[in-house]
C-alpha cells in the first residue's frame, strides 16, 4: 500500500497546538473520520487510546504512529500532524513528541497493517526526514515530503 492511498493534504496539519497526548489523539481522530460515512471520531478515538493502553505508540525522536483497527472501516486510511510544541507521550526515550501520523485499518486487517507500520517506522527513523518534516511551512509541503519519500524508497 501506498502512503498516497492513506493520506491526502486535508488529513494533514501543521503546528497544531495540542498541550496534551490526549488532545493530539483526538485532534488526529477528527481528521481521520472527516468526510466518512461510516466511522466516527469517537470511535476512531476509543480505538487509538484502546492500542495506548496495550503499549505507547511513542517510537522516539520525536515521533508517535498512534495505530488501531476499526469494525467499520473499509481501508486504511492515516492523518499527519505536526505539533507546534511537543508533548510527553511516554515514549521510551523521554522526548517529547511533536510528528503524529496515525493509522487506521478494517478489522480484519492484519498483514497489510504490519507492512504500513513497518513503513511509517522506517521512514520515521530517517532523520532527515523528521528534520525536513519539522521545517515543513504548511499541508501542501508535508504530503510532498511524505510521497517522495515513499517514491524514493519503494
Amino acid at each position: 500500500m501506498h502512503l498516497s492511498d492513506l493520506i491526502s493534504p486535508e488529513r494533514i496539519r501543521c503546528n497544531l497546538d495540542a498541550q496534551s497526548k490526549k488532545r493530539a489523539l483526538e485532534q488526529l481522530s477528527e481528521l481521520i473520520s472527516q468526510n466518512q460515512d461510516t466511522i466516527t471520531s469517537t470511535q476512531v478515538f476509543d480505538s487509538l487510546l484502546s492500542r495506548e493502553r496495550l503499549g505507547g505508540t511513542g517510537v522516539g525522536h520525536g515521533v508517535a504512529i498512534p495505530h488501531g483497527r476499526l469494525r467499520n472501516s473499509q481501508k486504511a486510511l492515516g492523518a499527519f500532524i505536526k505539533l507546534a510544541h511537543g508533548v510527553d507521550y511516554d515514549a521510551a526515550d523521554k522526548q517529547p513528541v511533536d510528528l503524529l501520523f496515525a493509522l487506521l485499518v478494517p478489522e480484519e486487517s492484519t498483514e497489510e497493517h504490519l507492512q504500513i507500520l513497518a513503513q511509517l517506522a522506517a521512514m520515521f527513523s530517517d532523520e532527515s526526514m523528521r528534520e525536513k518534516l519539522r521545517h515543513a511551512e504548511d499541508t501542501a509541503d508535508i504530503h510532498e515530503l511524505l510521497l517522495a519519500w515513499q517514491n524514493s524508497h519503494s
